[in-house]
């Protein structure tokens, strides 16, 4: 299973889903905010090291 984030104008977006439902597909649809997180989401697991770091390290990094 797959998935696939389109952003596009209203009327692309209708056409789109009526497309997929056609398929047989299921539609989720998400609004900015949800993309955002997402989005947001995706760069945390790919940034992830597993290293750890001293809490002297991460207050000098914030001054």
């Amino acid at each position: 299973m797959g998935a696939i984030v389109v952003k596009s104008d209203a009327k692309s977006l209708k056409l789109i889903t009526e497309l997929v439902n056609r398929l047989g597909g299921d539609v989720v649809k998400l609004d900015d905010k949800q993309l955002e997180d997402f989005t947001f989401g995706e760069m945390i697991k790919e940034a992830k090291t597993g290293k750890t770091v001293s809490r002297e390290t991460i207050m000098k990094k914030l001054k």
